[in-house]
């Protein structure tokens, strides 16, 4: 019997990161498996590690009542060849050196120089995505998002100039919770809040690419962030209510696009439709209201009147546009 379903898969990588240590303790085992397993793995899988009658004989008891580890050294790490070919895929992105350090990419493409890549990215034509995405190559962007990135790991309190997206320059004390990629706008994001005097004054969203500088203040944030809450007090007070049909299988597409937004569904079976109240980031309403259109006539906007307002306005817009304006 194989003790993991796949190569590197969550269970292999929590025994792999345990015997990394030649001595541990059983509480060490269950907060790695707390924190890295999935919901129910605290159940079983401290069983198999710690040395029982059902466990997989990675460990065994010192005169200490530690578990010490039977291999003499550390797993290995091995890329199937499949793993490697992806790697260097990834190499030929731009956003890769947003992530690695410029002598670390060369490493890796010296490295993986005799392996064919699994895909290249002019393989791909995408039809929707906005055409002004962050440019990713430039160098004052890197830096900036390496320290933004620097600031969300380590939860520094950083000084910030930026161009909101009015076009106002907004300068602050933030501490950055979270980065974000947008697939359909290329754009980078944080998630932050605005201090004052250290404590917390509201919400926000900042793009990488509208950052103008980003300077570390030595500080950090001490106080616990729930990132629940934070976009709980983002999210919109009134949902958008949306009919949704099957026609051309709508109601999957639609699950589909939406499926990180916090929503509630109910079915007309009947009608063979259903009715989606959304619940999203006010931030984002135009974003959100420019994804609901593209829908096209799967789907109505019943609520609220200032959204279904805008989508008309977008829509009367486009026709005349296509038809000009005293078209009937």
């Amino acid at each position: 019997m194989n003790i993991f379903s796949e190569i590197y898969g969550t269970y292999f990588r929590i025994a792999a990161k345990l015997l990394e240590n030649e001595v541990i303790d059983e509480k060490t085992v269950r907060e790695t498996v707390l924190r890295d397993g999935f919901r129910d793995s605290i159940l079983f899988l401290p069983q198999k590690l710690i040395p029982s009658g059902e466990d997989w004989g990675l460990f065994k008891r010192d005169n200490n009542n530690m578990l010490r580890r039977i291999t003499k050294k550390a797993p290995e790490k091995v890329l199937t060849k499949l793993q490697n070919m992806w790697l260097k895929s990834k190499l030929s992105d731009p956003r890769i050196r947003l992530f690695l350090e410029d002598n670390t990419i060369t490493e890796l493409e010296a490295e993986l120089a005799d392996i064919k890549p699994l895909y290249r990215h002019e393989h791909f034509k995408l039809t929707d995505r906005y055409a002004d995405h962050d440019d990713y190559s430039d160098e004052k962007y890197i830096a900036n998002f390496h320290e933004a990135l620097d600031a969300v790991k380590k939860r520094k309190i950083v000084d910030i100039s930026f161009t909101s997206g009015h076009g106002k320059h907004v300068s602050g004390r933030f501490v950055m919770l979270k980065i974000e990629f947008s697939p359909k706008n290329g754009k980078f994001r944080a998630y932050c809040y605005k201090l004052s005097n250290d404590k917390i004054k509201n919400s926000g969203l900042i793009n990488i690419g509208r950052i103008d500088k980003i300077t570390d203040t030595g500080r950090i944030f001490r106080t616990p962030v729930s990132m629940d809450n934070y976009f709980s007090s983002r999210k919109c007070s009134t949902p958008a209510v949306i009919r949704v049909t099957n026609e051309r299988n709508g109601v999957e597409r639609f699950m589909l696009e939406f499926a990180p937004y916090a929503k509630h569904t109910v079915r007309d079976l009947e009608k063979n439709e259903y009715v989606v109240e959304l619940w999203y980031d006010e931030q984002d309403e135009t974003e959100v209201l420019i994804m609901l259109l593209s829908f096209g006539p799967v789907i109505e906007i019943l609520g609220p009147e200032k959204l279904r307002s805008q989508a008309k306005e977008r829509l009367d817009r486009q026709y005349e546009l296509l038809y000009g304006k005293n078209a009937q």
